[in-house]
């Protein structure tokens, strides 16, 4: 009796294994598809960045 109550826990707890890996793998494709449908490069006003300037000591070019 004890070999058939060792399986039907070992077949339990599998189930509740694969149970646990389902909600798992739907839990990351949802986060992964969020992700998706943002927008992959954010839009960004070129006039606010800095520009460069040469210096003309050093030729070298620094912020302006």
């Amino acid at each position: 009796m004890s070999q058939v109550l060792a399986v039907a826990l070992g077949m339990m707890g599998a189930a509740a294994l694969v149970r646990w890996c389902f909600k798992e793998m739907a839990r990351v494709n949802a986060e992964l598809d969020h992700v998706r449908q943002r927008s992959a490069v954010e839009p960004v006003d070129r006039n606010a960045l800095p520009t460069l300037k040469r210096d003309p000591e050093t030729g070298e070019y620094r912020p302006g």
